[in-house]
């Protein structure tokens, strides 16, 4: 499949990933949510990452959870081609299997399995309607909702999740209210909430969830990645360092 001019970057010390010069890239909301669900499930025998694109999420877990094996599902062929250049690439393949479908599709969700430890997501941000598409068709469906946003993602969740396993997603801290009437839909609780702030003043861009299945004590973060004069804050060395750059 041709996916057009690519470039191949460092993600973690030891992992490069391939993303296109100009379609959806990794970024920080993608590192925020693979530290918070590695600090969550550190001891996770098995994770499963749902939509999970050219595989930023999963492989900066491959690397910071050495003894689990993962699973990631994505729908859209150009991001699938890449996350399988990137397992490849990566040698993960030992650890890392990937599936191309639809976590809306019964029989898609059936090849992930259940009883997983740690279910982690990042979906898109708007809804339709609600934001200028991008002209690039990888970087529209990272952004809108078209197969759907977090109600989606926790429904699929439920389905697989782990009695006493955890769920990590990411999205628009705007949407609060959605997760929080999705998650009670499908059994779910929300128990943390970290909110990330691009640059100090500014609202939170996104912000990363924790749900279990049974209630646990709610807490609520928050991190600031630039300060008032741009520069990183030490959130932002966090990031690197749990990277290990």
């Amino acid at each position: 499949m041709e996916v057009g001019p690519l470039t191949r970057d460092r993600l973690t010390r030891d992992v490069w990933i391939y993303q296109r010069a100009k379609g959806h890239r990794f970024s920080s909301d993608d590192l925020v949510t693979a530290l918070i669900a590695s600090e969550a499930a550190p001891a996770a025998p098995r994770v499963v990452d749902l939509g999970c694109g050219i595989g930023s999420v999963l492989l900066h877990l491959a690397w910071s959870l050495p003894r689990t094996t993962l699973t990631g599902i994505e729908a859209q062929a150009v991001s699938f081609e890449l996350l399988r250049r990137n397992v490849d690439d990566n040698r993960l393949a030992d650890r890392v299997s990937i599936v191309h479908g639809d976590l809306r599709d019964d029989d898609a969700l059936a090849q992930l399995g259940t009883d997983v430890a740690l279910v982690t997501g990042t979906p898109p941000y708007f809804p339709i309607g609600t934001s200028v598409g991008a002209l690039d068709e990888q970087r529209a469906y990272a952004r809108i909702e078209y197969r759907g946003g977090v109600e989606v993602y926790l429904r699929a969740g439920a389905r697989i999740l782990a009695r006493d396993g955890t769920m990590v997603m990411c999205g628009d801290a705007r949407a609060e209210a959605r997760v929080q009437a999705a998650a009670a839909r499908e059994g779910l609780h929300v128990d943390a909430r970290c909110e990330v702030v691009p640059r100090a003043g500014e609202p939170p861009l996104f912000a990363v969830w924790t749900l279990h299945r049974a209630p646990r004590p709610f807490t609520a973060k928050a991190m600031t990645l630039r300060d008032a004069a741009g520069a990183p804050t030490a959130d932002a060395a966090r990031l690197r360092a749990f990277a290990g750059l």
